[in-house]
């Protein structure tokens, strides 16, 4: 399909890798809400809604329930960008977050019921580093782990095409829908393996970390051919710069030496 033909500046860009992580996404969300006492891994404005309503109720008890995976999930957009600001020479900094989202989640997966409280936090922990490190979809703004920004922005996308009718527009609006509807599909996912694994079915999340992980490998690659051919566009504009200062410079001295025939005629 050409909609999905062109391809990303960034494999942390491309439309494959933000499926596979939507996907995590939708899971880890249904997996929280679903196996862990009805608190959301990712929709952190649910959180802070059930929050509210238990503090208006004076169900004190149930605060640090909701309160806990809110300060988590700005946690880990914290540590995430502190690993961005520390990248070494080694693997990308997406990659160590992917890494870090995997053990996490791995751990989640061994967790009993009695400490629901611990594997949320520790579950908005991993998607907290999951929306600060992935942001963008082929240079537009998106989310992996939440739907309702792409729901504004394909929709947007989607009401400029019948306006101006360009194919942009309309690719990014079927992009949108498309991430959207990983999504859902990982929250399928999530409850079909909770009936079948119970708590241990975070552990599929592992599993598209690390197909993410090793997709990324593939970045360095591109972003090295993206820099070779920079390199070749640049010596072939200096050459043809060269041509053209050379050309300039015959044309003037043919110009000298028709000036100066015309007043050596004159003279004679």
């Amino acid at each position: 399909m050409k909609l999905l033909r062109k391809r990303a500046q960034q494999t942390s860009e491309s439309v494959w890798l933000a499926m596979v992580l939507a996907c995590s996404g939708g899971l880890m969300d249904a997996y929280s809400f679903l196996g862990r006492d009805k608190v959301f891994a990712n929709a952190q404005t649910g959180n802070l809604l059930l929050l509210g309503i238990n503090i208006s109720e004076g169900a004190w008890q149930n605060v640090p329930h909701y309160l806990c995976p809110v300060l988590c999930f700005a946690l880990g957009c914290a540590i995430a960008h502190q690993i961005r600001l520390h990248e070494g020479h080694g693997i990308h900094w997406r990659q160590t977050v992917v890494i870090v989202e995997a053990i996490l989640l791995a751990a989640v997966s061994f967790m009993p019921s009695s400490i629901n409280l611990v594997a949320n936090s520790l579950t908005s922990l991993a998607c907290g580093m999951q929306v600060q490190a992935f942001r963008k979809l082929h240079g537009r703004p998106f989310a992996t782990t939440m739907c309702i920004g792409n729901l504004r922005s394909g929709t947007a996308a989607l009401v400029n095409y019948t306006h101006e009718g360009k194919r942009r527009d309309l690719r990014s609006a079927f992009l949108y829908y498309l991430i959207i509807l990983t999504f859902v599909l990982g929250a399928i996912l999530g409850n079909t393996l909770l009936g079948a694994f119970s708590l241990h079915a975070i552990a599929a999340s592992c599993v598209f970390l690390l197909v993410a992980f090793v997709l990324m490998f593939e970045d360095r690659e591109h972003r090295k051919e993206i820099k070779e051919e920079e390199k070749i566009e640049e010596e072939a504009e200096e050459a043809i710069e060269e041509l053209r200062e050379l050309e300039a410079e015959q044309a003037s001295t043919a110009d000298a030496t028709s000036a100066t025939t015309a007043n050596t005629g004159e003279k004679n």
